[in-house]
């Protein structure tokens, strides 16, 4: 018994986690509801804390170049304090609310490439263990699906999306990094716009919809502009988006604020390209070295630079050839 409490307490033939997500798409600000569930090990251990964590594989630019790396942007502590005895099966249920800046991994079922996840961590005999790596699927709120449907029927193609490290200066933005939907430009402003870019900062009450306008070269002096626009989060669907998206895009098209900055879809701003956005390195438009480095202040629950990934099969595998070496040894 004293040989299975010293083994237990250097992680051999310890206890073993799984966690299991209700199945569906969560929403941002909605609940995430699954179960964890624990094999007991081949001793009785004290599980310290069950902490979930949100992780996000991010977009980061450094001096030597572009970088992708896992963040944990939220965690919640789930159970703890109590004895898992050996070999048990234990299931914890648990119910956790989503930020509401979580980013949209997929559209009306369509993957666009985002790679978000939910890892378990087990603290036990003072250790941290990161053992379990669940994908976590996201789905847009109707307030977003609204403004992006009225982009489809003006023409706007999708390319691609992605997470990018920094922070939208004058948003309401909370997170550490921001999602970016890449957008081909529809016919009648392809000979203006190269690309729209969009991003979506929800909120409790408000939905903040940044638009970043590519121009075709030669056409604006002051390069590419970003326009910020604010709805209400509860805005009716019924409304003609269609029209109103179409004067967001022609205002980020002119690179300048609409004439009415008080419409009743909220407010708009525009910046000249480079202003609004700061990275974690260089960023767009050499975005300010000061700008860059406030990115460590006020992250939402802490920001943790993790392994580099290059593919989404890396950010799940790796952990999952870990749990099986764990196993092997125990």
């Amino acid at each position: 018994m004293v040989l299975k409490k010293l083994l237990g307490s250097l992680g051999v033939g310890g206890p073993t986690v799984d966690t299991v997500l209700e199945p569906g798409a969560a929403t941002p600000g909605g609940s995430l509801t699954g179960q964890v569930r624990l094999k007991g090990g081949s001793a009785d251990c004290t599980i310290e804390q069950i902490t979930l964590e949100l992780v996000a594989v991010v977009e980061a630019e450094r001096d030597e170049g572009e970088y992708e790396g896992a963040v944990t942007f939220a965690h919640f502590a789930v159970a703890g304090g109590f004895v898992l005895t050996a070999e048990a099966d234990h299931s914890i249920p648990f119910t956790v609310t989503l930020p509401w800046e979580t980013p949209v991994t997929e559209l009306h079922g369509q993957d666009l490439g985002v790679v978000l996840g939910v890892r378990t961590e087990l603290a036990v005999a003072g250790a941290r263990d990161k053992g379990d790596l669940d994908r976590l699927t996201v789905t847009a709120l109707p307030a977003q699906e609204a403004v992006l449907e009225a982009l489809g029927r003006l023409g706007f193609g999708f390319r691609s999306a992605d997470l990018e490290l920094g922070h939208i200066r004058g948003s309401g933005q909370q997170l550490p990094f921001y999602q970016e939907i890449e957008l081909s430009p529809a016919p009648q402003y392809a000979d203006r716009i190269s690309e729209i870019e969009v991003t979506f900062l929800a909120g409790a009450e408000t939905l903040e919809v940044v638009l970043e306008a590519d121009k075709r070269a030669g056409l604006h002096p002051e390069g590419d502009t970003l326009s910020r626009f604010v709805i209400g989060r509860h805005e009716s669907l019924d409304r003609d988006w269609v029209t109103e998206v179409d004067g967001w895009i022609r205002t980020a098209a002119a690179g300048r604020p609409p004439h009415d900055t008080h419409e009743t879809y909220g407010a708009s701003e525009t910046y000249g390209h480079g202003e609004a956005r700061t990275h974690s390195g260089h960023g767009l438009g050499g975005a300010a070295a000061a700008g860059a480095a406030g990115l460590a202040v006020g992250v939402v629950g802490g920001m943790v630079a993790a392994e580099v990934v290059d593919e989404e099969g890396d950010f799940f595998e790796g952990d999952e050839d870990e749990e099986e070496e764990g196993d092997e040894e125990g």
